[in-house]
């Protein structure tokens, strides 16, 4: 790959899938087993779910775009650990995992992908368009950086409602080239908003490798330009995103300010759609890609739980076929929903 002589690695190991930080196990240190079963179980859901909708891809039972965060489950797992019902949401294009590590339920997740009247948006959203409102999860949409205003308008609203809830917009390293993410910076940093902003850096924005579009990898330099609380976090190990998610949020919530997360992780699976395929940049092979699932956040604590003796191989597997079998039957469930009555189907575009 022919990388711009202006861009400037600043994150060094955390970019490289065989640094010494990958080597090691998650700390388990201040968490209880049932809260570190908690993130072990939300991964395994996210990662079982997007599997399902990947096969129903394959198999043309799904037809809107299906962007898969499979390799990410850290970052929507450990962020919402920090998080309550009544802080507000936002996710982008790549939001399975957001909706569901906020407790959304899976049966909406599923019958919304396959377009189902059941589905979280009544089968009129697609994958792309998820809400769970009554855990909190206000909403997705594809259009990249689209949904950071309206979190830090979300957060104006939490300020003026007088409590200490806070907002929260997910978004990837490429929605940091929209203007739209420098203005609500600006504007949360000078209202001293309650507001949390995630980068999910996984170094790549739809086909082009971060080294192609900005001058440096470190993200949270645009926080920093606005004198916004800012932490850079390895990605893919659950516990320190937890840790750094609860640090911030206690910034946000006591004091009423902004605060960003840059968290550095890697998508197993091309932009958009099944396919573990190089449509991503020139730099991704399989190779590198090999690399970093190495780096598998679920594996990652996993094996931090065993060396601590906290969970034995019998117990992990038999987890993962909890969570499996579950899947498989809410899935079947799914495909069994129905379809929204063709009356219905300007209901959610013209207020009645």
């Amino acid at each position: 790959m022919q990388v711009s002589e202006r861009h400037v690695s600043e994150l060094g190991d955390l970019v490289d899938p065989s640094a010494p930080v990958y080597l090691e196990p998650c700390s388990l240190t201040g968490y209880s087993d049932e809260e570190l079963n908690g993130f072990l179980r939300t991964m395994l859901l996210i990662r079982a779910a997007e599997e399902q909708i990947a096969v129903w891809v394959e198999q043309g039972q799904v037809h809107c775009p299906c962007h898969l965060s499979i390799g990410q489950e850290a970052v929507a797992t450990g962020v919402a650990a920090a998080l309550r019902s009544s802080d507000r949401l936002f996710g982008n294009h790549r939001s399975h995992a957001h909706y569901l590590a906020a407790r959304g339920e899976l049966y909406g997740l599923l019958a919304e992908v396959l377009g189902r009247a059941d589905g979280c948006s009544h089968g009129m959203g697609g994958s792309m368009h998820l809400q769970s409102r009554q855990h909190g999860f206000f909403g997705s949409v594809p259009i990249v950086a689209g949904t950071i205003p309206i979190a830090v308008g979300a957060a104006l609203a939490a300020k003026m409602d007088g409590g200490t809830d806070i907002a929260v917009a997910f978004f990837g390293d490429g929605a940091c080239e929209e203007g739209v993410l420098h203005e609500s910076l600006n504007l949360a940093a000078i209202y001293s908003l309650p507001v949390m902003f995630v980068c999910e850096n996984n170094q790549y924005s739809s086909h082009l490798d971060i080294a192609l579009r900005q001058p440096s990898d470190r993200l949270t330099r645009y926080a920093e330009a606005h004198r916004v609380r800012a932490q850079t976090v390895d990605g893919n190990d659950v516990t320190a995103v937890a840790r750094a998610t609860a640090d911030l949020v206690d910034a946000a919530r006591r004091n009423s300010m902004p605060v960003f997360l840059e968290a550095i992780t890697y998508r197993w699976r091309g932009h958009v759609g099944p396919k573990e395929d190089l449509d991503v940049g020139v730099r991704r092979s399989m190779t590198h890609l090999a690399a970093w699932k190495h780096r598998d956040p679920v594996r990652r604590l996993e094996e931090a739980l065993s060396l601590a003796g906290r969970a034995d191989a019998a117990e992990l597997a038999a987890l993962h076929e909890e969570v499996r079998a579950r899947v498989t039957e809410v899935a079947a469930s799914a495909l069994k929903a129905p379809w929204p009555e063709a009356s219905t189907l300007l209901d959610f575009v013209y207020a009645r």
